[in-house]
């Protein structure tokens, strides 16, 4: 009689926490979508947390992490999803480590992601990420292959937002791939100035208000010499 007494006991005690767990679900499926109409992000970020722990899928976690992205966390949106290369990786996926993982200086693994993305989608946004980690990481052929890419897809329309000023701002992407063009020929030969200014020049020409530009032509002008300051 005891032991069918506890085996009672056990069957509703899980019938109980099945139903909690169920009720728990519903409740914080509907406060994520209350906060989301509401355009709470730290609302949205507690209740697919909690989501995640009573019933994990991994499109809530890749969600939770581009959130996390979204809002310039990206230690916790690697902490969430990682940040190894991995087959089965959805597009949002890689996308949230690719971007992470370049906003936290580690250029090196952000390419591996971004190459992935690449063969998934590419893109002359892609193209662009793909020309500056290369130029900073010292493949200077392949940046130039991503730049020239760039430069030929790019519409006209197409800009690229900049952050080196305290009020972030857009400029033409295909602006920014001849910038790019111009920091490659810099790298190539540092006494062929004017090249590399030549290539600025021709980006300020389709944005003239593109300050990034602006100051690179200012840093490369004040590198020239005079021949009489030369001899000296």
């Amino acid at each position: 009689m005891k032991k069918v007494f506890l085996v009672l006991t056990m069957l509703v005690g899980i019938g109980i926490n099945a139903q909690t767990t169920t009720d728990l679900k519903a409740h914080y499926e509907a406060f994520y979508k209350e906060m989301r109409l509401q355009g709470d992000v730290t609302g949205v970020i507690n209740a697919l947390t909690h989501l995640n722990i009573l019933a994990p899928t991994q499109a809530r976690r890749d969600t939770l992490a581009y959130i996390y992205a979204n809002e310039n966390q990206h230690m916790q949106a690697l902490n969430t999803i990682g940040i190894e290369k991995l087959a089965t990786d959805s597009d949002l996926a890689v996308q949230v480590k690719a971007i992470s993982l370049k906003a936290l200086n580690q250029p090196k693994r952000a390419l591996e992601h971004f190459e992935v993305l690449n063969t998934r989608m590419p893109n002359p946004y892609l193209a662009y990420e793909l020309a500056d980690l290369k130029i900073q990481l010292s493949d200077i052929a392949g940046a130039t292959t991503h730049i020239e890419y760039g430069i030929a897809n790019a519409k006209d329309d197409m800009k690229y937002a900049f952050y080196e000023r305290q009020q972030p701002y857009e400029a033409s992407l295909k602006a920014a791939f001849l910038h790019l063009k111009a920091l490659v020929a810099f790298n190539k030969d540092q006494n062929d100035l004017d090249t590399a200014i030549g290539f600025i020049d021709e980006a300020l020409a389709i944005d003239p208000n593109f300050n990034l530009a602006s100051l690179s032509k200012q840093a490369l002008e004040s590198k020239k010499t005079t021949p009489e300051e030369s001899k000296e």
